[in-house]
């Protein structure tokens, strides 16, 4: 099949890696879409997170990964991790390596997700077009129509795991001794700190971060908020 009548589907913030560009210069038809998940979509069943060996460590820290790892396999039959870069970075990132690589083993073990390594975003590429090439992705990728789940339990945790420094270990510890996201949205820096293991510079950074005024409040708004105070 001739690279002109194959499509793939990527997400608008992969923009910036250059990789769209390197598929569009072979030929490929290309969808720019902003997907709630995953970064290319290759085949019905086929989805594809790209991960530069420093976004693949943060989000090992700030547990991301794993709940991007279940989105993933909630809704794609084929999902792949793309690790991108030279692996040798690690030594730089974390003095710790075994943190890294346990994490890959829970994405490949527990999850049954391939993790694929590329060097660079040119051979990034060329996997792709290797993927979309493949015969049962010749009717060409579909984006999904992802529903957010229904489980309240797991929104909790995802809302919570947005905090910096959470994953799901803390989320959890955090659900257990405060009942609800609410409350511990609300909670005093002293009361975050008393979460098992969590300590005080890290509830200090929760509530820095939640406490810090957005920078798209309106200025109009942010005057009256000021004559209230």
């Amino acid at each position: 099949m001739k690279l002109e009548n194959l499509r793939i589907i990527v997400d608008e913030r992969e923009r910036k890696s250059g990789i769209p560009e390197l598929l569009k210069s072979v030929g490929l038809n290309l969808e720019m879409k902003t997907l709630p998940i995953g970064d290319y979509i290759v085949g019905p069943e086929t989805i594809v997170e790209r991960k530069s060996i420093r976004d693949l460590m943060a989000s090992v820290f700030d547990g991301r990964l794993f709940d991007q790892c279940s989105r993933l396999k909630e809704h794609f039959e084929n999902p792949i991790v793309l690790m991108e870069g030279n692996v040798d970075e690690i030594e730089e990132i974390t003095e710790n390596p075994l943190i890294f690589y346990g994490a890959i083993s829970t994405v490949v073990l527990d999850f049954k997700i391939p993790v694929i390594p590329t060097p660079s975003a040119v051979h990034t590429a060329k996997l792709l077009v290797s993927m979309c090439s493949r015969k049962e992705s010749y009717k060409g990728p579909y984006l999904k129509k992802i529903k957010k789940s229904s489980d309240i339990e797991r929104q909790q945790l995802s809302v919570l795991c947005s905090l910096p420094g959470i994953g799901d270990k803390f989320a959890v510890r955090m659900l257990e001794k405060f009942g609800t996201p609410l409350k511990v949205l609300t909670a005093t820096t002293a009361d975050l700190a008393k979460v098992e293991g969590l300590g005080e510079a890290r509830a200090k950074k929760i509530k820095n971060m939640l406490d810090s005024k957005s920078k798209h409040l309106k200025k109009s708004d942010q005057k009256t908020l000021h004559d209230i105070i």
